[in-house]
């Protein structure tokens, strides 16, 4: 079995490229050959260092990182990265099976669809964010600090000043969502989904394509190791870029009123901000084996606020595992796994509430309560790379299967080989 794993990174930056570099990795340990196909220059996670792994880039750029005028026009529509990309695949000594797409807005642009479709191959595309759908990616209002409630694409939507950026990045992005729709009609995608939530919100802004939704866990790379002992921690913790719609402001606020210091370790547009607050402490971005040092020294509960209806936040899941509780919002797919008052808070991401759900860490016997159960339902049912590896190949299956015929199953030829 042939995949390409098309992602515009190669090192586990983000969640979306994360997510992209491990799930390759867990291919190839299958018994899948793989091949990376990486769209910007950059460095290349250890991870692909793989004999089933084939490397290639293509050399793009940033689209942001280009003179504005340059951008929008590429933003739209990139001819250049999609010759390049069909170059690419038909250049590979053995036609893939199927496409696997993570990334496409930073380098990519709506452009490589036709390019995929062309060579008639099945093409799957991970739902990391809402880009499939929605201009700005995140179906969220940056002007109202709330998650949107607009039709995408809709006359409200074009008009609605919500990018996070500028009024060019919004034009940019509609007219790139609008190549994109063009594109994607009368043609068959497969979407998976990293959480439940996105099933459903997401699959009700594609009902004018021809869209099969799956479900798949992203993987969760934590070794099994004794519980964290949360009821030692001093601090409600927070992980990842310091935004207003990933609610890093209220954790600060929610840690205060409830008389305990909050830690944070990232960075961002809020970083200054934060810093003048009393009871603060920011690290800045750590490595993953210090950052998670640190929380089971210092963590009481890992907050993960969001604003935005978040798809999959990895730290949530790995602080489960970590046995550490977690302050989740409901609105995020941490949801999923976050059960209220058995191994954290999901609650509304609004100041009272978490200042309240933040007041309950103080008490060490409920802290320490909702860490073992954090950690023993994590390890009742581990999202390992092995487990999501086998979850991804059995969606392949089912894309590749023809209608009204038994299907092989090909994990167990993979399996032998």
């Amino acid at each position: 079995m042939q995949i390409v794993v098309l992602a515009e990174f190669a090192v586990a930056s983000g969640g979306a490229e994360k997510v992209a570099v491990e799930s390759a990795r867990g291919l190839a340990e299958a018994g899948i050959d793989v091949t990376y196909i990486q769209a910007i220059d950059g460095p290349m996670d250890p991870l692909l260092d793989h004999a089933r792994i084939r490397r290639i880039t293509l050399g793009n750029t940033d689209i942001w990182a280009r003179p504005a005028h340059r951008a929008a026009f590429s933003g739209l529509w990139d001819a250049g990265a999609a010759t390049r990309l069909g170059a690419a695949l038909d250049a590979l000594p053995v036609r893939p099976d199927l496409i696997h797409l993570h990334q496409w807005t930073r380098s990519l642009s709506p452009s490589v669809f036709p390019i995929l479709f062309a060579r008639n191959l099945p093409v799957a595309v991970t739902a990391h964010d809402y880009f499939l759908a929605c201009p700005n990616g995140v179906y969220y209002r940056f002007d109202r600090a709330e998650p949107c409630t607009l039709k995408p694409l809709s006359a409200p939507c074009i008009a609605a000043p919500c990018d996070g950026r500028t009024r060019l990045h919004k034009l940019v992005r509609v007219g790139r969502s609008m190549a994109q729709r063009a594109t994607l009609k009368r043609r068959r995608l497969a979407v998976i989904h990293v959480c439940d939530a996105s099933v459903a919100r997401l699959g009700g802004l594609l009902q004018e394509l021809d869209v099969t939704h799956y479900r798949v866990d992203n993987p969760v790379r934590v070794e099994c190791q004794p519980p964290a002992d949360p009821a030692r921690g001093d601090a409600i913790a927070y992980v990842g870029r310091l935004t207003r719609e990933k609610g890093a402001d209220l954790v600060a606020e929610a840690a205060q009123a409830a008389g305990l210091p909050a830690l944070f370790i990232g960075a961002g547009p809020l970083e200054d901000e934060l810093r003048a607050l009393p009871g603060v402490e920011l690290v800045g971005w750590q490595a993953p084996e210090a950052v998670w040092t640190l929380l089971r020294r210092r963590a009481r509960a890992i907050a993960a606020p969001s604003r935005w209806y978040e798809t999959g936040p990895l730290t949530v899941y790995e602080a489960l595992a970590h046995g550490i509780p977690v302050l989740a919002s409901d609105r995020s797919g941490a949801s999923d796994a976050v059960i209220d008052g058995v191994n954290g808070c999901s609650v509304s991401p609004d100041p009272d509430t978490l200042a309240r759900a933040a007041a309950l860490f103080r008490d060490d016997t409920r802290t320490a309560r909702l860490g073992a159960a954090a950690h023993a339902g994590y390890w009742s049912c581990p999202m390992t790379l092995t487990k999501h590896a086998d979850a991804l190949i059995g969606v392949y299956e089912r894309i590749l299967a023809v209608p009204g015929t038994a299907v092989p199953s090909l994990r167990g030829a993979i399996r032998a080989s």
